[in-house]
């Protein structure tokens, strides 16, 4: 099954094949900064996308050099004559964009071909892996310009770490792809010409299980990951678990297994 592009989308390519859907930014003349259009456009996008039960993992990925430069200096431009309503209206916009990936029931992957800075640090740390390539470079470079990077912190810090978020938040210091990797930042390192291969390697084991299972995942590391074990969270475990099993999928993975032979989700192809 392949679908192509939505003409629709100005700022936006988006392709799905084989259960693997491809949301590529597509602004490499400016170096894919985001604006309100493109904004709309990924939360679109990603909504449309998290409601195809055809989908099974979605690759965020950019044209040219640059993943994300953050935000459209243009746009930037026309924001200093916005009042305080407006500018809280226009932030909650990118807000809900993030929260929209970042909330995907499908898993996501970034796709980091070239240098991340700023707003595109949060659109990296929203996706659930990351793959950059070894000449990429980080920066949360908002202090720079008298800003703070407040809308993408939930997300950034989740990912980069408390603490090293203490030193780059503060110094909109450059860091390469090799101390993304060692923070956590990113999952994995590769050359320009390894990319594809390595995306395509991680989606193709996703696509392959169960879909519902793979959804429930999702949902259970964001309400799991650092939250204090109490009793009321271990009974929310308990009873996953016990919803989990008791699932169409649940148990037909059990027997497929059992009887040595592929599920459904796999033979339905």
């Amino acid at each position: 099954m392949q679908k192509d592009s939505d003409e629709s989308y100005k700022s936006l390519l988006v392709k799905v094949e084989q259960h693997v859907a491809t949301v590529t930014l597509n602004r490499p003349e400016i170096r894919n900064a985001f604006n309100d259009e493109m904004i709309a456009e990924l939360t679109d996008a990603f909504n449309m996308l998290g409601a195809d039960d055809e989908v099974r993992v979605i690759v965020l990925a950019a044209a040219g050099k640059a993943f994300c430069a953050g935000a459209d200096l243009n746009w930037m431009r026309g924001m200093a004559d916005y009042s305080y309503e407006e500018n809280l209206a226009d932030a909650d916009k990118l807000a809900q964009m993030l929260k929209t990936i970042y909330e995907c029931p499908k898993p996501t992957v970034a796709a980091i071909q070239g240098d991340v800075y700023a707003g595109g640090m949060g659109l990296v740390a929203v996706c659930d892996v990351a793959i950059a390539v070894k000449i990429a470079n980080f920066c949360l470079s908002e202090v720079r310009l008298g800003l703070a990077p407040a809308t993408i912190s939930p997300y950034v810090i989740r990912a980069l770490g408390a603490r090293a978020s203490q030193r780059y938040f503060l110094s909109a210091e450059v860091f390469d792809a090799k101390k993304a990797r060692q923070l956590g930042f990113i999952h994995e390192r590769v050359s320009e010409e390894w990319l594809a291969d390595e995306v395509a390697i991680f989606c193709g084991k996703v696509v392959k299980n169960s879909p519902d299972a793979v959804k429930i995942c999702k949902q259970l590391l964001h309400n799991v990951a650092g939250a204090p074990i109490t009793d009321e969270l271990i009974a929310d475990t308990v009873k996953g678990i016990a919803d989990i099993r008791s699932s169409e999928q649940g148990k037909e993975g059990v027997q497929a297994f059992l009887q040595k032979r592929k599920p459904n989700w796999l033979t339905a192809d």
